[in-house]
């Protein structure tokens, strides 16, 4: 039926879609007989807590939210804050005369629409419409073409949820006993966490190699020009017919592999080089092959979230987010797909765009196809590409900041799929000579010539390794024959140590992810996103770094719950759930598998997997049942050496030498955000030698208190020791006076003289001419003057005691600075930022030194210094500080809008406000009911609109 011909037939059409934003859209395309609301994600979803579960429920299904003893049937409840669109789609429905369930065509939009279709109890006709682009002829189309809900699609997702449910409620209560209260378990982040713990392992066991070669510039003797250099740059390759040992040939124990292979160390390089100085060199071979690269397939989600992070910067759940801004606004197609195939429409746009802008000569004789390389992909539907079935180039979309970047990511990879192979040349030199005590040396050069560059014009892809070569580098050699004499004009020794594996980014983590098999790719975002928020991985640039807490937790799951986290395992469990979505295996004889251990022949292939030890898929039941043999304290200890243990506490990471209570006991806290394969013995002696616990200072003379100095979680300060009996709470409490210390103190030297100064700020100063007082006061960014609302910055902590009235009066009568000031000229120049493009400088600002490249600023580290600092370094802060986002300023704003007038009731309201606004951020998919937090909730909800119910418990 076309959507203009509804008031032809009459009647009243509902389309329920996702998200708000989406909804939008699509109302443009449909005729006046069509109504378009959103469900805003899940309307439905296993509860969160017992409170949730209805009365008639009791024991073990209030805890899961599942009745295992009955087929697993999940107990599922409308969430609480969707009850209210609930009742707006039942009112909607009752006036409508067919239903048209438009959520996304995968498994979880599947799962939406049955969720809809299962609580709306609709009594009119249903139909399950699905596009894959927001489009008009897209969605009419999707409109006269419907189709019936596929049960298949539900059940296997279905299977996921109350597979990852029960993982996550009985495993995370055993970390909460082992480990530390709060902490979460999940199917794949789990396993996520595991990766990148085992890369920090392998860090720490990582001993480095030094090793030594040579590298020669050889001249031709001729003038030279672009296409035919006089000079090349060869590397020595082999001495006597045997090669030089390079970073390869080591083992992670800074071993060599082979005793094949030359290993030269620095003086044995030197007197090389010294020995080649006169020597005559030829060159002994020419190696030319033809060169030719094939263009990259077209987007799928993880290739997607993987090159957003080379060439943008963006993390997986960044990207994620501003590709569903695109594919609700109409500008992409959907985003979520396994699939690299592109529809015929789609074939011929590209095609005619290669034409338009590169000519007939990039455009090859038939039309290019990209099999699908993910097991199991959903090839219904198509890679990311502009949507339409004529793509709009970047500069006619009207899209700004990072949608437009994403955008023209998508459409030049997209058009370059559809051009001509690059071509030309790759030539390997190899130049001989003979040393001076008449040892054989051998060098070799490497070249590449394009001569077609192809669809390199259009996109080259980044890389994970920031030393790589991208495709499209040219290196030019000279022309030279077999026998030509060459002349060497400088010989030059180089010395090279190995380095540990890298750690992972977001992108190397989706790819590693994908290529074990593990979770579906559609979910990675959230995968990291969730280890990120649970404080297992933290951020150090673009690294993911794991932290102390989750080398505990892989601790436990791997010697207490090993198959859980094993990795083929997990891999052939995925397999097993898309068995069940193809109607090859059942869900209920497979769940039981799994949580009780009873066989069964329809449980699924994954009935005999393990990881060696015996383990088989069944029985998780039994298995957080004893935890008897669970021994806290060891999962959660590791040994730095020399008698020191790295602990993870309820409180945070230590080191401890001895036994507690023990003579010669030592103990000192651990920096949360510290990388472990920093913890050397070095540093962890060090962290002991450090004073620790409270230093009595003596009695105050006035009130008689003790006074101490502690080093607390913001820096060392001072404070009072008030009488036993003093109120704590209440409205008669006693706040103990408190005091930071200055920065040029430390907590062994700091006297009661000088914590009795300090607790004695606010410094009342004098008065002014009218006789409002001002006070010289310690704040969080420094000293300051302070008059009425009127504050000023003083230059050091020690104007806060000898600052006179008139030096006041006299800071108070130069106009106050508005504004920003004028520009101080940069302390150093780093080069050009490879994310941003712009160049990077290092600047004097109001709290120290900091890098900038115009868009973005990061503070130097204590580690940093203004002479010491590295392009490379700068550019890793600066990736550092885009990675965490803009600060959040929703708890200012809030405060602004509470009436002025009502002073005193202003602090509680905004206290609501932040607290109803935290709580959104933290619910997935706008889940906070409260008023404060509806405007950022719906801003949020197309972007996290199937985020509410995880995937990965």
């Amino acid at each position: 039926m076309s959507p203009t011909s509804e008031t032809a037939h009459g009647g009243r059409r509902l389309v329920i879609v996702e998200s708000p934003a989406k909804a939008k859209t699509i109302k443009g395309y449909l005729g006046p007989g069509y109504v378009v609301e959103a469900s805003v994600g899940h309307i439905r979803d296993l509860p969160h807590g017992a409170a949730e579960v209805p009365e008639k429920y009791t024991g073990e299904v209030r805890r899961l939210g599942v009745d295992v003893e009955h087929d697993f049937q999940p107990i599922y409840v409308v969430n609480s804050d969707k009850k209210a669109q609930v009742r707006k789609l039942k009112e909607l429905l009752a006036e409508s005369d067919e239903l048209y369930l438009a959520t996304d065509e995968d498994r979880e939009g599947e799962a939406i629409a049955w969720h809809l279709q299962e609580v709306l109890k609709p009594k009119v006709p249903v139909h399950r419409m699905v596009f894959h682009e927001i489009t008009k002829d897209a969605i009419r189309a999707a409109v006269a073409n419907p189709r019936e809900l596929n049960t298949r699609m539900v059940d296997a997702q279905e299977t996921r949820r109350i597979l990852d449910r029960l993982y996550g409620y009985e495993v995370s209560p055993v970390l909460w006993k082992k480990v530390m209260r709060g902490l979460s378990a999940g199917r794949v982040q789990s396993v996520a966490t595991r990766l990148v713990v085992e890369r920090e392992r392998e860090r720490i066991a990582f001993r480095s190699a030094e090793y030594w070669d040579l590298t020669g510039t050889f001249s031709t003797g001729r003038p030279g020009d672009p296409s035919d250099p006089s000079s090349l740059v060869a590397r020595l390759n082999s001495v006597d017919g045997r090669r030089v040992a390079q970073g390869r040939d080591f083992g992670p124990d800074g071993r060599l592999k082979s005793d094949q292979v030359l290993h030269l160390d620095e003086a044995n390089a030197r007197a090389l080089a010294a020995a080649l100085t006169d020597s005559s060199f030829s060159v002994r071979s020419v190696e030319s092959k033809p060169y030719r690269r094939s263009p990259y397939a077209p987007f799928r989600t993880t290739t997607l979230q993987q090159e957003a992070s080379r060439k943008l910067g963006f993390g997986a759940k960044s990207t994620m987010q501003v590709a569903q801004k695109l594919y609700e606004n109409g500008f992409i197609t959907y985003m979520r797909t396994d699939s690299t195939t592109l529809s015929d429409t789609a074939v011929s746009a590209a095609r005619a765009q290669v034409t338009q802008l590169y000519g007939a000569s990039y455009l090859p004789d038939k039309p290019r196809t990209y099999a699908g390389k993910v097991k199991n992909a959903q090839e219904a539907h198509e890679a990311i590409r502009p949507s339409g079935d004529r793509f709009r180039t970047p500069a006619e979309t009207g899209l700004s900041g990072d949608q437009f970047r994403l955008y023209e990511l998508i459409w030049k990879r997209t058009v370059a799929s559809q051009m001509k192979d690059a071509v030309g040349n790759s030539v390997t030199v190899r130049i001989g000579g003979t040393s001076s005590d008449g040892r054989d040396a051998e060098f070799t050069a490497s070249g590449k010539t394009i001569t077609f560059h192809g669809f390199m014009k259009a996109y080259v892809e980044g890389a994970d390794d920031p030393n790589a070569e991208l495709d499209d580098r040219e290196r030019r050699l000279p022309q030279v024959a077999e026998g030509d004499a060459l002349s060497a004009e400088e010989m030059s020794v180089d010395g090279h140590a190995t380095k540990p594996p890298a750690r992972y980014t977001e992108a190397s983590l989706v790819k590693e992810l994908e290529e074990r098999e593990i979770g579906r790719p559609s979910t990675y975002a959230s995968i990291i996103g969730t280890i990120l928020d649970r404080g297992y991985v933290f951020k150090k640039g673009t690294a993911l770094v794991p932290s102390f807490l989750s080398f505990a937790v892989v601790n436990l799951l791997e010697t207490h719950f090993g198959r859980l986290v094993d990795y083929d395992f997990t891999a052939k469990m995925e397999d097993d759930l898309d068995r069940i979505a193809q109607g090859e295996a059942q869900a209920v004889p497979w769940l039981r598998r799994f949580y009780f251990g009873e066989g069964d022949d329809n449980a699924g292939a994954a009935s005999s997997a393990g990881n060696g030890d015996g383990d088989h898929l069944g029985g998780l039941k039994e298995l957080v049942t004893d935890l008897g043999a669970i021994d806290a304290k060891e999962i959660s200890s590791f040994p730095v050496g020399d008698g020191i243990m790295l602990r993870v506490g309820r409180y945070g990471p230590y080191v401890e030498r001895g036994e507690k209570d023990a003579e010669g006991h030592q103990r000192a806290d651990v920096p949360e955000e510290m990388a472990p394969d920093e913890l050397t013995v070095a540093y962890a002696e060090e962290l002991l030698a450090k004073p620790s616990g409270d230093f009595e200072l003596g009695a105050d003379p006035v009130t008689g208190n003790q006074i101490v100095a502690k080093d607390g979680r913001y820096g060392p300060y001072v404070t009072e020791i008030l009488p036993d009996g003093t109120p704590k709470t209440g409205k008669n409490a006693v706040k103990p006076r408190t005091a930071s210390l200055f920065k040029s103190m430390a907590l062994d030297t700091v006297t009661i003289d000088d914590a009795l100064k300090l607790m004695s700020l606010p410094r009342v100063v004098g008065t002014d001419a009218e006789g409002v007082e001002i006070t010289a006061q310690n704040g969080r960014y420094g000293p300051y003057l302070k008059k009425g609302t009127d504050s000023r910055s003083l230059t050091s902590e020690d104007q806060l005691f000898d600052i006179t009235l008139e030096e006041a009066l006299a800071i108070y009568a130069q106009p106050k600075q508005r504004g920003r000031a004028a520009a101080k000229p940069p302390l150093k120049e780093l080069g050009t930022d490879p994310v941003s493009e712009r160049p990077v400088v290092v600047k004097d600002g109001r709290f120290g030194p900091y890098v900038t490249d115009g868009e973005t600023n990061a503070t130097l580290r204590t580690d940093d210094s203004v002479e010491g600092i590295t392009p490379e370094r700068g550019y890793e802060l600066l990736a550092e500080k885009r990675a965490k986002g803009p600060a959040k300023k929703t708890a200012k704003k809030a405060a602004k809008k509470a009436p002025a007038k009502k002073a005193p009731a202003k602090k509680a309201t905004t206290a609501k406000k932040t607290a109803a606004k935290k709580t959104t951020a933290k619910k997935a998919a706008g889940a906070g009911t409260a008023t404060a937090a509806k405007k950022t909730a719906a801003k949020k909800a197309s972007a996290s609109a199937k985020g509410s119910t995880s995937t990965d418990a």
